[in-house]
């Protein structure tokens, strides 16, 4: 496979190489152990402890090092993780607070890079920031920096800095870190650093998105480390980039936001390592979301101008994934016509929860036996262990909290209110709390479509909601458990035929769906979707022509309906509940380096290095500058983020522009160089 591609399906270097895996998503952490033939030797799964993530990533560990003999744990020579966690945080708007210096922005541009919808967020503008040539515009104003970190640094988890046209000139988002640092040791992401494109909104939501994920990642690799280290494993540690290619846990700290889409690029290097298809769409629901991408001659089809997640746009570059709040553990509610819908929040299922706290059964059995519909029936909400919540509360959510209890207690006691289910709601998104209720994991146990948890837990959660759909609607509905539980499932398949159906419309832009709307041909997708007949009279069929890969653990319950609707074959591989852990050992580390040369002036050829701006008279001598620093950049890039022995391609696109005098001449070059290498192991 072409290295360039972000995907590697090659073995280990060393026949005795063992590498290890992992995944931690919204529901299971999984790992695996691959050998140096490319062989997956074990496989295993544990509920991930979102409470703390070391708990679930060392039973997830432990059982996969179960399966060696205790001399082959030398053999272990690399540790590489996927992740969901950064994903689900934008999908769910669930961040930490910041604090954004932005230098020479206007309203419109604040409003624009999207910080006022964001709770908890400080937005401080200060004068300076450069013109389009890289000049200074504006003298940066220190002082005012210095006072925003004075007030503002015991309230924020990071800071970002964000200065208009920093991509041509970084001085000031230079020195506006330097200050930060000299008063703060949070973390400071600065918005040159995310992307060499022009659009400073942009790159400033790219930076913010960075800095809120900062805690999330740290969380992530700090209970790794913790785990490696007490199972004796001192390997090189990487995790995957939204783009499928790996980078040092070190490195990912300070560009967590890089780790958007993680597990969803994870499931494609493992899809196409599991199956060895050229041409192929892969659907991986999880317990929280549902993400799709398509794979085009070996290669995903990639974003290059900038991943969209949750509604956010970001300019990170990373695998065209269409991704929804659709999982397993997605939350089933009604609406108050009594509509039925499912997500995007995730709960933990009834079945689980029964499994892991057995007096729940009691409780739920009260429930089913009463005509009497208690609001927030058959949900329930517990304190997660080992957590304090601290001084950070407002008065409601204080209550809600003592209200709570170690072990799950009913949202009628500890809620009350609608306005008290949205503190829950907060605490819940703060890992302080859990909540459960119905989910269509339960409504396969009811249909006999999964096993594995308490099969009459999610009976009695059905028998619940049926009651509260009576209410809901005056007793205009009446119900079986089996059929409530056969329209869980419709909507399940409807949505993720949708999801799959858009990723293929969006690689044509004459068709793809703004806003997720079909225009004229609206009402003939949505009935193939639903799986009716178009007319009497004209048959219409979808056929997607390529193979499609369901994996995750809902895969083999959900998919084969999904696929059979949009006329595709259905592939669910060997090890396909745990592709994105085999995705994380698949990948190559790869780092790109643009460099930018272009003509503010005749005859005059800028160079907008990094390190500084460089002119000349002479646009060869520019060019030949401009390739020499971006493969350096590059290549200290790659080794600095694991790469071993990296190679190194470059490229130069130029864009050429007509004088009446003098014919043509070149407006601007930018010039890309990309190191792809293997990750170094243990023995390199």
């Amino acid at each position: 496979m072409d290295p360039s591609s972000g995907i590697d399906i090659g073995t280990a270097e060393r026949k005795s190489e063992l590498w290890i895996g992992l995944d931690t998503g919204g529901t299971y952490t999984d790992a695996v152990i691959m050998d140096g033939a490319g062989h997956i030797a074990a496989s295993a799964k544990a509920l991930t402890t979102h409470w703390d993530l070391s708990v679930g990533l060392g039973n997830a560990l432990r059982s996969v090092l179960g399966t060696l003999p205790g001399e082959a744990r030398k053999d272990i020579t690399l540790v590489s993780v996927s992740t969901t966690l950064a994903t689900n945080a934008v999908v769910e708007n669930r961040f930490s607070p910041i604090c954004a210096i932005l230098i020479g922005f206007n309203d419109r541009m604040v409003q624009m890079a999207g910080f006022t919808d964001q709770r908890g967020d400080v937005i401080v503008r200060v004068d300076g920031g450069h013109d389009p040539t890289g000049q200074e515009d504006a003298p940066l104003d220190e002082a005012a920096i210095d006072a925003a970190v004075r007030q503002y640094a015991d309230q924020v988890e990071a800071f970002v800095v964000a200065a208009q046209f920093s991509v041509r000139n970084p001085d000031h988002e230079l020195r506006a870190r330097q200050r930060i640092r000299a008063l703060s040791d949070k973390s400071i992401t600065c918005s040159h650093e995310m992307s060499a494109q022009l659009n400073a909104p942009k790159r400033a939501l790219t930076a913010a998105l960075n800095a809120r994920l900062v805690p999330q990642i740290r969380h992530l690799l700090q209970a790794l480390n913790k785990q490696l280290r007490h199972e004796a494993i001192s390997a090189p540690l990487m995790i995957v980039k939204g783009d499928g290619t790996l980078m040092r846990a070190d490195v990912a700290l300070e560009h967590p936001v890089q780790t958007v889409l993680s597990g969803p690029a994870a499931s494609v290097v493992g899809a196409a390592f599991l199956t060895g298809l050229k041409d192929f769409a892969v659907a991986d629901m999880g317990g929280t979301t549902t993400d799709v991408a398509l794979i085009v001659n070996e290669r995903p089809v990639v974003r290059a101008e900038g991943a969209v997640i949750g509604g956010w746009r970001t300019m990170i570059e990373a695998v065209d994934v269409h991704t929804c709040g659709l999982g397993g553990d997605s939350e089933i509610h009604f609406d108050r016509d009594g509509h039925m819908h499912v997500g995007p929040r995730r709960v933990v299922p009834l079945s689980l929860l029964a499994q892991q706290f057995p007096q729940v059964l009691d409780t739920l059995r009260e429930l089913a036996g009463t005509d009497r519909v208690a609001p927030f029936a058959a949900q329930f909400a517990h304190r997660n262990p080992g957590v304090d919540a601290g001084a950070q509360l407002d008065r409601l959510e204080r209550r809600v909290w003592e209200s709570l209890a170690d072990t799950p207690r009913g949202l009628d006691v500890v809620a009350r209110t609608a306005q008290g289910a949205e503190a829950l709601w907060r605490l819940v998104d703060r890992g302080l709390a859990s909540l459960a209720g119905f989910t269509p994991s339960d409504a396969l146990h009811v249909l006999g479509r999964q096993s594995g948890w308490d099969h009459e837990a999610a009976q009695l959660g059905a028998r619940i909601l049926t009651a509260v759909q009576r209410h809901e609607t005056a007793g205009r509905t009446e119900e079986t458990l089996e059929e409530l539980c056969a329209r869980v499932y419709e909507l399940v398949i409807r949505r993720a035929t949708r999801v799959v159906l858009e990723c293929a419309l969006a690689q044509d832009p004459g068709v793809e769906a703004p806003q997720g709307r079909w225009g004229p041909l609206g009402i003939v997708l949505e009935r193939l979707v639903e799986g009716r007949p178009v007319s009497a009279l004209i048959d219409v069929q979808l056929r997607l022509p390529n193979p499609l890969v369901a994996i995750g653990g809902p895969a083999h319950a959900f998919y084969t309906d999904v696929a059979r609707r949009l006329g595709a074959p259905l592939i669910v591989p060997e090890h396909a509940s745990v592709c994105n852990a085999v995705g994380a050992v698949a990948g190559v580390v790869a780092e790109t380096c643009d460099v930018l040369v272009n003509q503010p002036e005749y005859n005059l050829f800028r160079v907008h290095d990094p390190a500084g701006m460089r002119d000349f008279n002479n646009a060869e001598e520019a060019i030949e500058l401009a390739k020499r620093v971006s493969r350096e950049l590059a290549l200290a890039a790659a080794q600095r983020a694991g790469a071993k022995e990296p190679h190194l391609e470059t490229t130069v696109i130029e864009r050429r522009a007509h004088s009446s005098g003098s014919g043509d001449y070149l407006a601007e070059a930018r010039v890309r160089s990309r190191a792809t290498g293997r990750p170094t192991t243990a023995r390199a």
